[in-house]
């Protein structure tokens, strides 16, 4: 299922705008990196908007390991992905980022007076003094599955990502993938309740799985139960009726194809990193990745910022705690651009009473 939108009230979710949104900083990424990175803005009182391709905040952590654990955050020893992203939500929450997600960044253009021209799919447009682009590997889509004439089904019968379970309840669901999506959302959609789907029948090209343990356990329970069923093979073809998909045909590797009834068609093959329109916005790119200084992570434009595993550097690790460094040295790179007159110093939230303000804490009391 898709892991739970952790928002504080002061952050709101918009997807469009009549008239260009004039701000001081646009991060594109919402995934741990690009979080972080409002926070660091924030602290320095640089307000940001956020944008991501995905539906919901997280980027890597939250689509690929929500449940998987991590054991390199500095002072956590344990957390998993999904935790991680709602304590980093939650530690952004008093500085009121927007966020604009499910679409993606289509123009770049710098204007006259110096500030960035920024387009998404949606519509949604802003006037930026800095970019600070945190977009990982490159916006995320999901791997389609090849078989010519399927896509027409496409959002009526056919989706790539998890939806609601009660739209499926009394449904037969056939479900393609052998990850955690993938059997999450099959045992999730087999388990007994009012969202129950009539069958489910998952489907993976082999006997064996990338996904937790735990997922692995509650799949075969529940094909021991005869809550759902399980299938070795490939998808092979579809069959339909007018402008529905009626069946999915499957061949298993004794090169056997069998036909499965369907309602609806979930598929879970992974996502696949898009470098995108980033790739035309006239920065020095190498391998695919942005080449950045390491005195302020600003790529070749002046005032456009590029932190996590979408840079590159001599010494560049691909870590995310190596990401929060870089965003913190971003962030001050930007106040020459915010605040072309101002000296910024820096203070420390232990004992910086204009920080504990603008985090809304109480500060200490001296004796």
């Amino acid at each position: 299922m898709e892991p739970e939108l952790n928002t504080a009230a002061s952050t709101t979710i918009t997807t469009m705008t009549d008239a260009p949104i004039e701000t001081d900083a646009v991060v594109i990424g919402a995934g741990p990196v690009g979080l972080f990175q409002v926070f660091e803005l924030g602290l320095l009182e640089i307000n940001a908007h956020v944008i991501d391709a995905l539906p919901y905040p997280g980027g890597q952590p939250a689509e690929l390991y929500p449940d998987k654990p991590i054991y390199d955050i500095p002072a956590i020893p344990l957390c998993t992905g999904q935790e991680l992203v709602n304590n980093l939500l939650k530690q952004i929450d008093p500085f009121g980022a927007t966020f604009h997600l499910g679409q993606e960044v289509t123009t770049v253009e710098q204007q006259d007076d110096g500030r960035f021209f920024v387009a998404t799919t949606q519509g949604t447009r802003f006037l930026t003094k800095t970019m600070f682009i945190a977009a990982g590997v490159g916006a995320f889509q999901a791997r389609t599955l090849k078989l010519e004439g399927l896509d027409a089904f496409e959002g009526k019968q056919l989706f790539y990502r998890a939806r609601s379970a009660d739209g499926f309840a009394g449904q037969h669901i056939v479900i393609v993938g052998g990850g955690d999506a993938a059997l999450d959302e099959a045992t999730a959609l087999a388990a007994p309740g009012p969202n129950q789907a009539k069958s489910v029948t998952l489907i993976h090209r082999r006997d064996g799985f990338q996904a937790a343990a735990a997922s692995i356990e509650r799949m075969r329970a529940c094909c021991e139960r005869n809550e759902m069923r399980f299938m070795v093979g490939q998808p092979t073809g579809f069959e339909s009726s007018g402008d529905r998909l009626t069946a999915l045909q499957i061949t298993d590797p004794q090169a056997v194809t069998h036909t499965v009834p369907l309602d609806m068609l979930l598929v879970f093959l992974g996502l696949s990193p898009k470098l995108g329109p980033i790739a035309e916005w006239g920065l020095d790119i190498e391998r695919k990745q942005l080449v950045v200084d390491t005195e302020m992570f600003s790529t070749s434009v002046p005032g456009i910022f590029a932190v996590g595993d979408i840079n590159t550097y001599p010494g560049k690790k691909k870590l995310i705690l190596c990401g929060f460094h870089e965003a913190t040295l971003a962030a001050f790179g930007a106040t020459t651009f915010v605040f072309p007159d101002k000296k910024v110093l820096l203070q420390y939230t232990t004992t910086s009473t204009r920080l504990h303000k603008v985090l809304g804490v109480a500060s200490p009391t001296v004796d």
